[in-house]
C-alpha cells in the first residue's frame, strides 16, 4: 500500500471523522446522550414542582440536583465508547483502518469530550432556567451560573474521558461501568474516615467536584472534601489524563 494512504487512513484528522460518524450513527450512544439530558432536565422539573431544596441551598444547586445521575450515565456513556467495539469486535476494523492506535484513543476522547460538554451544557443551561422559572420568589438564593456551569459541563467530559479509560484497560462493559460507579461514589463515602487526606480524596470524585461547581447544599466539606470546587476539577482531570495516558500504553501493547 503506499505510504501516502497508510498516513492518510492513519491521521487524527480522519480518525476524528471515524469515531464522530460512529457516534452520530450509533442508536445506543444518542440514547444515552438524550438519557443524561433527559436525567437532569427531568430532575431539576420534579424540584421544581415540589420545591424540594434544603434551606440553605440555591435555583442552580437545586436545579441541578439530576445532574448527578446524569454524571452517572454519562460515565457509562464514556465506558461503551470503547468496549462495545471490544464486545462487538469491530475494534478490530477500526484499528485495521488507522494501525495508530495512540490516534484512535486520541480520537475517541475528543469525541466523547465535546460530545458530553455540548449535551450537559445545554441541559444544565436550560435546567437552570427551568428552576428560575418554577422558583423563583421562594426565596432561594439564585447562585452565580457563570462560570459555574461550564464546570460542571466541563465535569461532565472529563468523566465520559475517564469512562473511556477504564473501558479500554477492562474491555468489559458491565465490569468498566462498576468501577466507573465505584469512582465516583467510593470517595465521598471513604473519604470521612481519612482525616487530613479526606479534602484530597473526597475532593477527587467528579461527583464531589460537580457538586461544588453547581453550589449544591450537598457539598459539604465533610462528604465532598474541603478544596473548592476548580480546584476539585483540575485534579480529577488531572488523574484523568494519567489514566487515558495508561489506557494508551495498554491499548499499544496488547492485541486487540
Amino acid at each position: 500500500m503506499p505510504n501516502d494512504l497508510v498516513a492518510r487512513r492513519a491521521s487524527f484528522a480522519a480518525a476524528l471523522v471515524s469515531e464522530w460518524t460512529k457516534l452520530r450513527t450509533l442508536p445506543s450512544a444518542v440514547w444515552s446522550l438524550a438519557a443524561l439530558a433527559a436525567c437532569v432536565l427531568g430532575i431539576a422539573v420534579f424540584v421544581g414542582a415540589t420545591e424540594s431544596l434544603q434551606p440553605d441551598d440555591t435555583v442552580l444547586g437545586g436545579s441541578l440536583t439530576g445532574a448527578t445521575l446524569g454524571l452517572l450515565v454519562g460515565a457509562a456513556f464514556g465506558v461503551l465508547v470503547m468496549s462495545r467495539e471490544y464486545v462487538s469486535g469491530t475494534i478490530r476494523a477500526t484499528l485495521a483502518a488507522c494501525p495508530r492506535r495512540h490516534t484512535v484513543l486520541a480520537a475517541k476522547a475528543v469525541v466523547t469530550a465535546s460530545s458530553m460538554f455540548v449535551v450537559a451544557l445545554v441541559a444544565c443551561f436550560l435546567a437552570y432556567q427551568l428552576g428560575t422559572f418554577m422558583l423563583s420568589g421562594d426565596g432561594y438564593a439564585p447562585g452565580r451560573p457563570m462560570p459555574a456551569l461550564l464546570g460542571v459541563a466541563a465535569c461532565f467530559s472529563v468523566t465520559g474521558v475517564l469512562g473511556l479509560a477504564v473501558g479500554t484497560v477492562l474491555r468489559h462493559s458491565a465490569g468498566a461501568i462498576t468501577t466507573m460507579i465505584a469512582v465516583l461514589l467510593l470517595p465521598s463515602l471513604l473519604g470521612p474516615l481519612l482525616g487530613d487526606w479526606q479534602q484530597w480524596v473526597a475532593g477527587a470524585s467528579p461527583l464531589a467536584a460537580l457538586q461544588k461547581l453547581a453550589q449544591s447544599s450537598d457539598a459539604a466539606p465533610d462528604v465532598a472534601g474541603s478544596l473548592a470546587g476548580w480546584p476539585s476539577l483540575w485534579l480529577v482531570c488531572g488523574y484523568a489524563v494519567v489514566a487515558l495516558l495508561g489506557a494508551g500504553a495498554l491499548l499499544q501493547g496488547r492485541d486487540a
